[in-house]
């Protein structure tokens, strides 16, 4: 997948969650099915994802070679990307990446807050999509916490996928709960 059209995917995916966000009842915010993540939560994950992909994308690319290495493999598509990600999931039965692990719940009064850093973080993202050299997109591996090391235009087509994963899960959780 071409950079400028992970940037636009990365793009709409960040619109339709938030555009989701914004048409829910703030009781939401805080409440969630049993046993299941509230949207805050929810949202407070997502961003606990994107910052530290930011961050890293930030670095100089010799600093990360030098740490992670090179990729070893082409780079796979998108779709290879989703069925991966979803037989790790099933692999891990259920277990949370440490970061998000007893996770606080965000309070009403931090919600706005958090939905304009998800926004900032995702424009950072784009930028940096756009900006960054095809070889380095391609060469340059980061780990992820259960896909193992990736190349970084993986990593960023997955960051995507994983907004769209958790917007689907939100409409399910919540398309039936009664506040």
């Amino acid at each position: 997948m071409d950079k400028d059209d992970i940037a636009d995917l990365i793009d709409a995916k960040h619109s339709e969650l938030i555009k989701w966000l914004d048409n829910q009842p703030n009781e939401l915010w805080t409440l969630g099915p049993e046993g299941k993540w509230t949207t805050g939560q929810q949202t407070l994950h997502l961003l606990q994802s994107i910052i530290p992909l930011n961050n890293a994308l930030s670095m100089p690319k010799y600093l990360l070679r030098f740490k992670y290495g090179k990729a070893n493999r082409p780079v796979r598509a998108y779709d290879a990307i989703v069925k991966r990600y979803h037989e790790r999931l099933l692999d891990a039965k259920g277990t949370t990446f440490k970061g998000s692990q007893n996770m606080k719940i965000p309070t009403l009064a931090d919600k706005q807050y958090l939905l304009n850093r998800l926004q900032t973080e995702e424009k950072k993202l784009q930028y940096k999509t756009r900006r960054i050299s095809d070889k380095n997109l391609e060469t340059v591996i980061l780990p992820h916490p259960l896909m193992g090391k990736m190349p970084v235009r993986e990593i960023i087509m997955w960051t995507a996928y994983h907004l769209e994963h958790h917007t689907e899960i939100l409409k399910a959780n919540y398309s039936n709960l009664r506040y």
